[in-house]
């Protein structure tokens, strides 16, 4: 018994070292289960990354941007302009990355000269149908997110017809945005957008898909090829009898569901000339489209049904302008050029890249006649203060002649600048076509 105790002691000091040795390798083992636990984390995300470029191969290297063409809950809150005039609004650029000038290099499209129709649905309250369209469908008024301004909204099978257009002059050009849902289903419907010498406009059928009206000249843009890397177009036209004189399908990278699914659509008629460009690019040039007989009244938006339910079309920024074949020698004949063309962005006198085409053609009338000095002057609607609009008009056509000096090499010697802002109105300010008519740049010999 006397050793006892001992026993006891030995007994603990055992347990005791047993208990360290054990504690010692439980840390070692967790430590060495970490390593190897931030080993597999990074190999896995180096898989993944390399799935990810791999998927990005196949699919051409399409980069999404989450933010084109989301529309916002039209019973939620409603996005505000911050009160910006419909001057700083207007002429909304279609790109999503910001173009250029340079950019648009090849862009030749010239507005026409007085602007017969503009439309962005500012009026019309959010979750309504525009009571001045009609339609054997539906559609509501919507924001879209990252984008200004209340765009109309088509998800269903049907045709839609802004009742105010009711002529189409032989020389006039038409442009809008559109904008479709990213992941826009190949299966879906194409956009279209007809022009129809019409007999009746309250006979909506005959505007239809199935249906061919007398004479009628059709587009229709889709952001998805059958191959699914781009988006592509077609053209239709039809002759007195409803027979097909023509159709051709051409791919374009302008429009793609994925990558650039916010177009500007720009249409431009010469007689029986056809022009179409999407972005900066002439998707198609017509020389007999239109026929020399008809008298074109009425503008069909077609839709014809969608394979998702989410996959939609927005459009807004309709202006429709009358045109004639040789305008900009108004300059040298006449003394006075006036041109809607020339866009800015928001409240601001950087000029938008859409506007390449109106000033190249005041370019070249100013390079084919060296001798002719002239005035810009800058106008603007009435909407803000006055001293504002007046500052940004001055602006704005110092801007115009800082583009046309380097861009298209004219000596800045021979241009003078002024800005009048809202104080020599064109037309009523009273209506967005007023102010459209209003907003302008004016080019005088001196």
């Amino acid at each position: 018994m006397k050793h006892l105790p001992i026993l006891i002691s030995a007994l603990i000091l055992t347990a005791t070292a047993q208990s360290q040795i054990d504690v010692g390798g439980m840390v070692k083992n967790k430590v060495n289960q970490r390593v190897e636990q931030k080993t597999n984390e990074a190999i896995d995300k180096t898989l993944d990354k390399t799935e990810e470029s791999a998927k990005d191969a196949a699919k051409g290297n399409k980069k999404k941007d989450k933010k084109g063409g989301e529309t916002s809950n039209t019973e939620g809150s409603v996005e505000n302009n911050g009160g910006k005039s419909s001057d700083a609004n207007s002429g909304e650029n279609g790109s999503q990355t910001k173009a250029t000038l340079k950019t648009y290099g090849k862009f030749d499209f010239v507005p026409g000269e007085k602007v017969i129709v503009a439309d962005d649905f500012s009026q019309v309250a959010l979750g309504d149908f525009p009571v001045d369209w009609n339609t054997n469908s539906g559609g509501e008024i919507v924001t879209a997110e990252g984008k200004e301004g209340h765009w109309l909204m088509l998800t269903k099978e049907g045709v839609f017809i802004p009742d105010y257009i009711t002529d189409l002059p032989e020389n006039f050009t038409m442009q809008f945005d559109l904008i479709c849902n990213e992941g826009f289903s190949f299966y879906s419907s194409a956009m279209g957008i007809t022009f129809v010498p019409a007999n009746n406009r309250g006979k909506l059928n005959e505007f239809s898909r199935f249906s061919h009206p007398p004479h009628a000249v059709r587009l229709k843009v889709h952001p998805e090829d059958a191959g699914g890397s781009q988006g592509s177009s077609r053209i239709e036209v039809w002759d007195a009898q409803g027979e097909e004189l023509m159709h051709n399908d051409i791919v374009t990278s302008k429009f793609d569901e994925s990558t650039s699914n916010h177009i500007k659509v720009s249409i431009w008629r010469q007689k029986q000339r056809l022009r179409v460009y999407l972005n900066d690019e002439k998707i198609y040039d017509i020389p007999r489209a239109f026929d020399a007989t008809a008298k074109y009244n009425t503008v069909v938006f077609n839709v014809d049904g969608m394979h998702k339910p989410e996959d939609r079309y927005l459009i807004s920024h309709i202006t429709l302008a009358q045109g004639a074949p040789d305008t900009r020698n108004k300059l040298i004949t006449e003394g006075k050029f006036v041109t809607h063309g020339i866009l800015f962005d928001s409240g601001s006198d950087r000029i938008k890249a859409e506007s390449y085409g109106a000033l190249k053609d005041i370019a070249n009338v100013l390079t084919e006649n060296p001798t002719v000095k002239v005035k810009i002057i800058g106008h603007t609607d009435s909407d803000g203060e006055d001293a504002n609009n007046l500052e940004l008009s001055k602006k704005r056509a110092a801007a115009v002649k800082e583009a046309l000096s380097k861009e298209f090499a004219i000596d800045p010697s021979r241009m003078e600048t002024d800005g009048k802002g809202e104080s020599q109105p064109a037309d009523k300010n009273d209506t967005a076509t007023g102010k459209a008519n209003n907003r302008r740049v004016e080019f005088v010999k001196l």
